[in-house]
């Protein structure tokens, strides 16, 4: 398997909505692309934390400081694991 197709595979939207759900201990329903962390899942800073070290535990990447600003929602989260992978390879 090459470095394009493990990232390829590795970031799945779906197997992302479930670490969050998981990490939130939220239905996955729950956990839409457009919800935002804080102001509609109730995410508190010691989850905020505990997501993102999931995801790097998970997707073997580093988030700088500046970056955690766009984990705001599903969404925002996949746009940087997207361009975060694009660019480790």
């Amino acid at each position: 398997m090459t470095d394009t197709t493990i990232a390829a595979s590795v970031l799945d939207k779906e197997q992302l909505r479930d670490l969050v759900a998981d990490v939130l201990d939220l239905d996955v329903t729950e956990v839409t692309d457009e919800a935002h962390f804080v102001d509609d899942l109730d995410v508190d800073s010691l989850m905020a934390l505990e997501i993102t070290v999931r995801l790097e535990k998970e997707y073997g990447v580093k988030l700088q400081e500046t970056e955690l600003a766009a984990i705001t929602s599903l969404r925002g989260t996949y746009e940087l694991l997207d361009r975060k992978l694009r660019d480790a390879q």
